[in-house]
């Protein structure tokens, strides 16, 4: 009689389960996982509570702090301490961009004999004209991914040509995984109720934004839009999901602006696809640079007709007919001209069929999680192979 597989043990490493977008992918992934097969813990490098972390410990899995990434000998030992007490990982899956390359330093000392380096971002605003300092801490990190990875991920092209280079496609490690995200939130039918408890007008435009309020997700453009689309549709209201170290800042900028009446800052939700559903009539995102934004791809699954910025990646029209694109270069007009033909112009698909359109792509969850589970396996196996 055959005996059932060997359980595999992988150690996400993150800054903290937020409901940021690799987080709310990583938890898409835990939640239809085969947990009978493998177990998921995470490495967080914080000690604060985060929004996922009672999920996690309910399905079954840990969260583990490990504190001072930014002191490596701390980091160093708080890390041999960490897999000490939480016993023998078969993987260490690193969610951290260039840090990735000193944790699957330490991973392969500690007998980690799969070590994975996943891409989740474009190059950050920071990393366009470096310090010397972060120039060499970039170099670095890139330098012990090469060395110390035994596979490497992207979620998208760009996002691969961030951490391993314009020639990764030549490496046979390297590969690219696209984000999933469960279709199921998106069935229910929209109702009237989700703008009543928002406090917005049953005849209000709703322009809807899910992003954290960092430079990168580019919001004082976006307040720029809004005012041009306010000056023709007196009824907008821009629902911001979302929190940051920069939402004081829009907030003061907002009341600059004049537009206190118009912007909702919604914070950090549990049920975006409920409030993309129900309340939001277009979607937008500015971004300066993305790898491959799950915001932009739950739109899409709610069917929700959506303007993106040039500098996201193009994987990322997962149903077409509903996507717009403009350049950062284009005044604020001309983004507002084209959020206000959203309402005024007759849906592309209706919300049933961009669902089905968005099942069909590689977005749906049950494709991702099983490239996951079967990457895994095959590369647990092979480390074991004499």
């Amino acid at each position: 009689m055959k005996s059932a597989p060997r359980r595999i043990r992988i150690l996400h490493i993150v800054g903290g389960m937020g409901r940021g977008g690799i987080e709310t992918w990583l938890m898409h992934i835990l939640r239809h996982a085969d947990r009978e097969r493998f177990q998921m813990d995470f490495l967080v490098h914080t000690a604060q509570p985060c929004p996922y972390d009672e999920e996690v410990r309910a399905l079954g899995g840990n969260i583990i702090p490990c504190l001072h990434p930014a002191r490596p000998w701390s980091y160093a030992r708080n890390f041999r301490h960490a897999l000490a007490t939480h016993g023998k990982y078969d993987v260490v899956h690193s969610h951290v961009q260039h840090y990735n390359g000193y944790v699957l330093r330490l991973a392969r000392r500690a007998g980690v004999p799969v070590r994975i380096a996943h891409s989740h971002v474009d190059v950050m605003p920071e990393d366009v004209a470096p310090s010397l300092l972060r120039r060499a801490y970039l170099a670095t990190g890139k330098r012990w991914i090469c060395f110390y990875a035994t596979i490497g991920l992207a979620c998208s092209g760009v996002a691969a040509d961030a951490l391993f280079g314009k020639a990764w496609r030549g490496d046979a490690r390297l590969s690219l995984l696209y984000y999933g995200i469960d279709p199921e939130p998106f069935r229910t039918d929209a109702n009237g109720s989700v703008k009543a408890e928002l406090g917005l007008p049953a005849d209000a435009f709703v322009i809807g934004h899910v992003g954290r309020f960092e430079e990168q997700k580019n919001h004082r453009f976006l307040l720029e839009i809004i005012r041009e689309v306010v000056k023709t549709e007196p009824r907008t209201r821009l629902l911001l999901i979302g929190a940051g170290s920069l939402q004081p800042t829009i907030e003061r900028r907002t009341a600059e602006l004049g537009l206190e009446s118009h912007v909702i800052f919604a914070g950090l939700r549990s049920d975006v696809p409920r409030m993309l559903r129900g309340a939001v009539d277009a979607f937008v995102m500015p971004s300066l640079c993305e790898g491959l934004p799950v915001a932009a791809l739950e739109a899409q699954a709610a069917g929700v007709p959506s303007c993106l910025a040039d500098t996201i990646c193009v994987e990322t029209d997962a149903v077409p007919q509903l996507v717009k694109r403009l350049s950062l270069s284009q005044p604020a007009d001309v983004w507002a001209k084209t959020l206000l033909a959203a309402r005024s112009e007759p849906p592309a698909l209706s919300p049933a069929e961009a669902l089905a359109v968005f099942e069909r792509s590689p977005f749906n969850i049950c494709t991702a999680v099983a490239e996951l589970q079967q990457l895994y396996a095959s590369a647990t196996t092979a480390s074991i192979s004499p």
